[in-house]
């Protein structure tokens, strides 16, 4: 069987920059969590994205968790969500016992529709959070979400899990709510093996997220706790991978536009075939390319045999190439489905028309080749 083609695996640097520091940790009998490299990483990151302050963390999930304690949010609170995501953003609120309600996406983004949002504001002004996405690397339209929030002086959580190092008019993404969320899963565009990072400019509610997160202990000679802990902090260890990674982000994510750009100009022409929305105002890390199919009958073919996505994914499988299907809106799940929905089901048509394409760093033109054959044929 051929090698196999990953939508988007861990991928190290080639100068070897995250073993320096897994070594130093283990040279100096740091294996814990927290460290020299934890405190580096906290404010190589918060360096690079423009921030005050950054608490690294267990998962970007356990990131979301914080934030929302963090702006308050707590039982029987409602927090305005992204429906068009993974279950990661929807499931802290949970946690928090709160109530979500989900937010229809626009075409325009793929992200949080302002419109919704507003209407969802007239619908429950109580809310006491709202948490936007920047799905795929591509930015939501921050300054229509951030001026409602402002108006109803609510905080805003960012969600930038997939969008470590897009811009969104001259600000990275992750900086322009009260919160901003990174993952660093395996097969984000830098990974720790497993992490996250929490920044933000109020340094005191870091400071706050440190504590909870690392069980709440009071600063007493005896174990004591007068607040519910988390056992949320970022290894020592992993924190090395990612200070290693931290100095490669730039080149991924000009690797990530190359990989977007070879199949938009390739695909695009394709019947049917639209890439995702890039807007001027935004320069997106591609962390993943995707693309949306409608009406891709051929003239030959009976209505029955219109080319879907699970067409394009199954093909793919057969040659050991990954691709996947884009995120089930969070309104849709079976668990979610009970909590309020605001919107026209943009995000429904994304999800049932949209194929996330293989987008991993380390493919070959020659594997892209080989992608593009496969999709290709099937319009043949």
């Amino acid at each position: 069987m051929t090698d196999r083609i990953y939508l988007s695996s861990p991928h190290m640097s080639a100068e070897g920059y995250e073993m320096q520091y897994i070594k130093e940790a283990f040279d100096t009998n740091w294996i814990a969590p927290l460290g020299p490299n934890v405190n580096e990483f906290e404010k190589e990151l918060a360096a690079k994205v423009g921030i005050k302050s950054a608490a690294a963390l267990s998962s970007g999930t356990a990131a979301i968790h914080m934030a929302l304690k963090a702006a308050g949010v707590g039982e029987g609170d409602i927090v305005f969500c992204q429906s068009l995501t993974f279950s990661a953003t929807a499931n802290p609120i949970i946690y928090q016992n709160a109530i979500p309600v989900f937010i229809d996406s626009d075409y325009e983004t793929w992200n949080m529709d302002p419109n919704a949002l507003e209407e969802a504001f007239k619908k429950y002004p109580q809310v006491k959070a709202v948490l936007v996405v920047h799905l795929y690397g591509l930015s939501a339209d921050i300054d229509k979400i951030l001026k409602l929030c402002n108006e109803h002086n609510v905080p805003l959580i960012e969600d930038a899990a997939e969008s470590l190092g897009t811009i969104y008019k001259g600000r990275y993404t992750g900086t322009y709510g009260d919160y901003g969320v990174f993952s660093f899963n395996g097969n984000k565009i830098i990974t720790t093996s497993g992490g996250g990072m929490l920044v933000s400019n109020n340094e005191e509610r870091i400071i706050k997220v440190r504590f909870w997160a690392t069980q709440s202990r009071d600063p007493a000679r005896h174990y004591q706790h007068s607040e519910l802990g988390f056992n949320y902090r970022m290894s020592n260890v992993v924190a090395g991978i990612g200070r290693g990674q931290l100095k490669v982000l730039d080149k991924r994510v000009e690797k990530k536009k190359d990989i977007f750009e070879f199949y938009k100009r390739e695909l695009e022409n394709l019947p049917g075939v639209k890439m995702m929305p890039v807007n001027a105002w935004n320069q997106p890390n591609y962390w993943l390319s995707c693309m949306t199919l409608s009406n891709t009958c051929h003239s030959e073919r009976s209505e029955e045999s219109c080319l879907r996505p699970i067409d394009i994914m199954v093909a793919l499988e057969k040659e050991n190439i990954e691709s996947r299907p884009i995120w089930k809106p969070m309104h849709m799940q079976p668990f979610f489905e009970k909590y309020d929905f605001i919107g026209e089901g943009v995000s429904k048509e994304i999800f049932e028309n949209g194929i996330c394409l293989p987008s991993d760093t380390k493919m070959s033109e020659g594997d892209l080749n080989r992608i593009l054959t496969i999709i290709k044929g099937l319009w043949t």
